[in-house]
């Protein structure tokens, strides 16, 4: 099950995943924390989702992207 549909707009599971990062998880082990996903999903997810612009890589984990943001409610 991917994060990303085809379109570059997140799934259910993508959601859930961009809500985790905007409340402070920024390790894929925190947010599978948060979310109860598997790490192997979220280690394929966040790199679905970098690609496809919702999130980006940096030096002290991964964070919302404004176009990731825009996904949450």
């Amino acid at each position: 099950m991917a994060c990303v549909t085809p379109e570059g707009k997140p799934t259910e599971s993508g959601k859930k995943m961009l809500s985790a990062l905007k409340s402070g998880a920024t390790s894929p082990e925190e947010i599978a924390k948060a979310t109860g996903l598997p790490l192997f999903r979220v280690r394929s997810g966040l790199r679905d989702m970098t690609k496809a612009d919702l999130v980006r890589e940096e030096e002290d984990g991964y964070k919302l992207t404004e176009k990731g943001e825009q996904f949450i409610e």
